[in-house]
């Protein structure tokens, strides 16, 4: 039984480097899974339990059948009713959580969800008011489980996915007839949700509401979001073995008469509660670094200077349009397949991932770049492959020989074939929403809103023409407006933007509300060496400058996240330390690796003789085929550092509290090429547009039904808060027994102190 982490390197031995996501792909499969083994078990097949948070983590870094390799047989909800194995072995992958949740509801008299102990149920005949109140935590599970003289498994292996408290430990020691059918008790210490190759979210949606909401100060919702968000960013480090320079945006007052805010300090608190997780592990971690080897850069949604900015702008590569224009669930996109039989077409769920080769050659290309090079791989597939050509002649007699050529091409043909023809259809969707929706006018506005070449006239001559523009559309627009022209919101202004653009009361709310939320920050500018400066006389109000020494080869990629500068003066020790300050100083060592790393990026960075030129957007256009280099190709850069790790330099990792975009995502590939250093972003979620949006108004929704539903229900109290309802596909429920469940729900918060 031990108490250690990993003792691998994310650089490798023999100087094999390993990315961010290989790293937690392999601590899950190998680490843990593979080592969970006895001499005397009579099969190699184990059974893995997890809990609600470690499944996502699991199910982001792994697949089903990397699971099913490694001798899992079985996957069990350890909040669930099992069935007992006792000739097996289980591993346990749990969050060490001490909380207490409120579990279990009843139909009538069938039961929905476990109940093994500490029920107490209230029945009313005829109605679906029959409810169990379950107490539970992960520990108390794992005990029930492995306790008494009929555990439900033969040898427990338990990982904790986070440091486990010392009074769990006891209470786990002090069970007698537990502690001998543990094989493994050990903190994995890999807590966080990878979500792309060089992206992970601490899975926290409401982190803006939670840490920077109204009456949060000293409240116990903002201790447990900034907790929770600080052991999930340190478990990343204890899974990679990097040991940061931990900097964060530091608190500024716009003078000496302002005083900081408490959400000024927000991006100060998490670095201290990060760096207080990573001292520990520097100590306890055996093999952890004990200087720094990385970089991590602490910010919030401020840090865009103007907080809506990067969230609600149209961004035109092919992953942010799959995104934003159409109906997905996540990353998983469902699409019509013809049916084998001749009937209707059949549905087919896909995931957009890195296991797809044209989706990660695509991802971040322009709209219509991918657009093109889709039509050209089809072009060339179709004139390559045999079975194609076979199946693209008339009725003449297919020959022996030919048909063997096909038979034997057929497998290779049609995996290929139905990669292309899924992107061919999700792009040309993508192009048709763009059309029907004047996307490319009202994208070219925005743009040109941003970097300060159009204003009140073209809002008002936009409203005009485009009376048939979408809510949706006409809310993002004056969310951009009203960041870069705050006051054409002053007074009765708002009045006439609502009227003009026929938005309804409810419409504007959430204009007002990104207003509120970015507070003093939109009237903030940053004083030091950092500061976006812009010709007073031509762009007084732009939110970004024109970037030298770059081509716009398309339309509509002007836009830039002011991410990519920050990264790039980070690289170069250029940020202002007074606006960015370091909650540890790296050491001498740690600089000089730093320097060295340096010196690498600059050589694989080094310019040609070409001068630097100004990028024209008046010349850019929208079907311009690309003859240069789009930057955006970090995943061979990765797997040709695979070959000699020095290549590439220390990690730079970013973490952006309350939502990252993709555009931001994007940047960080682009930077990982230029800069020869793997670049990370960490957030509390990605979020887009669609979600940043409606998501603040369906909780309100939600929250006003469930307590107009209270006054009617003779005060029946369903102890389950709105914030933490799970979706009813989790719970098992049809759509009609959640809809008439969820009727009966409301928050209570005095009761049981939940």
């Amino acid at each position: 039984m031990s108490f250690s982490d990993s003792e691998g390197s994310s650089h490798g031995a023999g100087g094999e480097y390993k990315t961010f996501r290989q790293v937690s792909r392999e601590r899950l499969l190998y680490e843990m899974v593979r080592s969970s083994k006895t001499g005397d078990s009579r099969s190699s097949w184990k059974v893995l339990i997890m809990d609600k948070v470690t499944v996502k983590v699991m199910s982001c870094s792994c697949k089903m059948a990397d699971i099913t390799d490694e001798g899992v047989s079985l996957v069990e909800d350890l909040f669930r009713r099992r069935q007992p194995l006792p000739s097996m072995d289980a591993i346990y992958f749990i969050q060490p959580s001490k909380e207490k949740y409120v579990y279990g509801l009843f139909l009538s008299d069938i039961l929905l969800e476990r109940s093994t102990f500490h029920a107490e149920v209230h029945k009313k005949s005829g109605t679906i008011l029959t409810i169990c109140l379950l107490l539970y935590c992960s520990i108390v599970m794992f005990l029930s489980d492995m306790s008494g003289r009929e555990p439900l498994y033969k040898k427990a292996f338990v990982y904790f996915s986070s440091p486990i408290p010392k009074e769990l430990v006891s209470r786990i020691k002090n069970d007698t007839s537990v502690l001998p059918r543990i094989g493994a008790l050990r903190e994995m210490n890999l807590e966080y949700f990878s979500m792309d190759s060089q992206g992970y979210v601490t899975d926290q949606e409401r982190a803006l509401e939670d840490l920077f909401g109204e009456d949060v100060e000293n409240s116990s919702k903002f201790d447990t979001c900034l907790n929770v968000m600080a052991t999930r960013i340190a478990t990343v480090f204890a899974s990679l073995k990097e040991f940061p320079s931990v900097r964060y945006r530091a608190a500024k007052s716009l003078d000496s008469s302002t005083m900081t805010t408490f959400r000024d300090l927000v991006p100060t608190k998490l670095a201290a509660a990060v760096w207080n997780f990573i001292s520990t592990y520097k100590s306890s971690i055996p093999n952890f670094p004990q200087s720094e080897t990385c970089e991590l850069l602490i910010l919030d949604r401020s840090v865009d200077q103007v907080t809506v900015i990067a969230p609600v702008i149209h961004e035109w590569t092919y992953d942010a349009m799959c995104h934003d224009l159409l109906d997905m669930d996540g990353n998983k996109y469902v699409h019509e397949i013809p049916s084998k039989t001749g009937g209707q077409p059949e549905k087919k769920e896909v995931l957009l991932e890195d296991h797809d080769p044209v989706w990660l050659e695509l991802r971040h290309a322009h709209i219509a770049d991918a657009s093109e090079r889709l039509h050209e791989k089809m072009t060339s597939f179709v004139s390559k492959n045999k079975a194609a050509q076979l199946q693209q002649r008339d009725g003449s007699e297919i020959s022996t020989r030919d048909l063997q050529k096909m038979v034997q091409a057929l497998p290779q043909y049609n995996e290929q074939m139905e990669k292309l023809s899924l992107h061919v259809e999700i792009a040309g969707k993508i192009n048709k929403i763009i059309r029907e929706m004047g996307l490319r006018e009202l994208g070219q506005l925005e743009q040109d809103i941003v970097f300060g070449d159009a204003g009140t006239k073209e809002i008002i001559n936009f409203f005009r023409t485009k009376q048939d523009a979408n809510v949706e559309n006409k809310l993002r627009l004056l969310m951009i407006y009203a960041s870069v022209y705050p006051e054409k919101f002053e007074g009765d202004k708002a009045l006439k933007l609502m009227q003009l653009a026929k938005l309804s009361c409810e419409d504007m709310k959430a204009v007002q509300n990104m207003r509120t939320l970015e507070g003093e920050n939109a009237r903030k500018t940053s004083t030091g060496g950092f500061s976006l400066k812009f010709d007073a006389h031509k762009r007084k109000h732009a939110a970004r400058k024109d970037r030298t020494g770059e081509e716009e080869t398309w339309q509509l990629f002007r836009f830039y996240p002011v991410l990519e500068e920050l990264i790039e003066k980070l690289s170069k020790a250029e940020l202002p330390k007074d606006e960015y300050q370091c909650m540890n100083e790296p050491s001498p060592m740690a600089n000089e690796g730093k320097r060295g790393s340096q010196s690498v990026s600059a050589m694989a960075n080094q310019p040609s003789a070409a001068p630097h030129s100004m990028r024209s957007r008046r010349t850019a256009t929208w079907a311009k085929p690309r003859h240069s280099d789009d930057g955006y190709s970090s995943d061979s850069v990765l797997k040709n550092a695979a070959s000699d790790f020095k290549k590439m330099g220390q990690r730079i990792f970013i973490f952006i509290i309350g939502g990252a975009t993709r555009s931001e995502l994007r940047v960080c590939h682009k930077l990982t090429t230029k800069l020869r250093r793997e670049v990370v972003l960490g957030s509390s979620s990605i979020d887009d547009p669609p979600q940043y949006i409606t998501i603040p108004q369906k909780y309100i929704m939600e929250l006003s039904l469930a307590l107009q539903e209270a006054d009617r229900k003779d005060g029946l109290c369903v102890l389950l808060r709105l914030s933490h309802i799970p979706a009813q596909n989790k719970l098992g429920f049809s759509g009609e027994q959640w809809l008439s469940i969820r009727s009966t729900l409301f928050y209570k918060s005095s009761f049981l102190g939940l």
